[in-house]
């Protein structure tokens, strides 16, 4: 099963240092927002699309992609 939404703490299962899964986060957000989306606007907000994520790392976060 694909994920469709990727949180701070995947990025951290993954093995991403805190820091770093927080930054693409709000990065993931930031793009989001420039698109138009502006419910990522707010602070809460804490899952972004996994889709968004791999753009940013430019590669597939998908256990069956890999």
């Amino acid at each position: 099963m694909k994920n469709v939404f990727t949180s701070y703490n995947d990025l951290v299962a993954l093995g991403f240092p805190k820091e770093q899964a927080r930054r693409i986060i709000r990065v993931a957000k930031t793009t989001l927002v420039s698109r138009g989306v502006e419910f990522y606007n707010g602070k809460r907000v804490g899952l972004v699309p996994t889709s968004v994520v791999s753009e940013i790392l430019d590669a597939s976060l998908n256990k069956e992609e890999r």
